[in-house]
């Protein structure tokens, strides 16, 4: 499990310069675990090694939510094909929010193609001490944890640490 103190060095990894930037990621926790998956088959950290990996904890009531949405959508079609996978933990606020059928419908309507999974009783959530939608976090190809974002804004810098991270160290 991923403890308060990582999450704080891998906050401060997205101040560091590249060449420090690998010493400053830590291990992350799974994304198995929980589902259905939709957009994929069940992924694992394991089966993303070699990959940079954005997980966003997300829920599709939330407002900032879909704020978020477009700027996910955009590093998914622009970066997939450098190596970037995008998953969305799909952990809902409200019970009508935990219906496969509504997820998939959202998914559908705005056309989201990244691998989606629904952690309806928390357990990835729980598992990555998540407390917040949306939350982001990049991995690097290690599986290593290296930024983390809460909430709206920062687009400019998330896309960036994609870019680096994407950049074989």
């Amino acid at each position: 499990m991923i403890t308060r103190r990582q999450v704080l060095i891998a906050s401060l990894a997205a101040l560091f310069p590249k060449t420090l930037l690998a010493r400053s990621c830590v291990a992350a926790p799974d994304i198995a675990g929980a589902g259905p998956w939709l957009n994929s088959a069940p992924l694992s950290l394991a089966k993303l090694k070699g990959k940079v990996v954005l997980v966003e904890f997300w829920t599709y009531g939330c407002y900032n939510c879909r704020n978020v949405m477009p700027h996910v959508k955009q590093w998914h079609e622009r970066y997939a094909k450098q190596g970037l996978v995008v998953v969305g933990v799909h952990t809902p606020e409200f019970p009508h929010e935990a219906d496969p059928e509504r997820v998939r419908s959202f998914l559908r309507d705005n056309a989201i193609t990244h691998p989606v999974v629904m952690d309806n009783d928390s357990v990835i959530w729980n598992r990555w001490h998540n407390r917040y939608w949306p939350a982001m976090y990049l991995l690097n190809q290690s599986g290593e944890l290296c930024y983390q974002h809460f909430g709206e804004g920062r687009y400019a810098e998330t896309e960036a640490m994609i870019r680096r991270l994407l950049v074989k160290q």
